[in-house]
């Protein structure tokens, strides 16, 4: 199993930037890539991006494509999201999770999750 802590969430207005860090303890042997997703009030927890490990390849929504950065340091085993250009469509509880493979955009795919941080976004 894999421990995920999220930070760095908080209240922005439209068209600033947040970033969001998670930082991964434990069995590092079970995690080749880490994912984060959102989920806003009412609706479906969705998949926002995904990086390995190992080369730092990565993955995005179409949603986010262009204005959010998903980054990693594998020193301190921790992942970060950058997010620019901040909508108020953005907000949202946004979760990190482990997944042992990569590219897994489905929420099952994902084994381990965080406590999630909150992101709001005013317009």
């Amino acid at each position: 199993q894999v421990q995920l802590v999220e930070s760095g969430g908080g209240l922005v207005q439209a068209g600033g930037s947040l970033r969001l860090s998670c930082a991964a303890s434990g069995r590092a042997d079970s995690s080749a890539a880490m994912g984060w997703f959102r989920q806003a009030p009412g609706k479906e927890r969705d998949f926002v991006a995904t990086i390995k490990w190992t080369t730092g390849s990565t993955y995005y929504a179409d949603s986010v494509k262009g204005r959010f950065t998903i980054s990693r340091d594998n020193a301190k085993r921790t992942v970060y999201l950058q997010m620019n250009s901040l909508k108020p469509e953005d907000t949202a509880v946004y979760y990190c999770a482990s997944t042992r493979a990569f590219v897994q955009v489905a929420v099952t795919s994902y084994d381990s999750w965080g406590q999630g941080t909150q992101v709001t976004v005013s317009s």
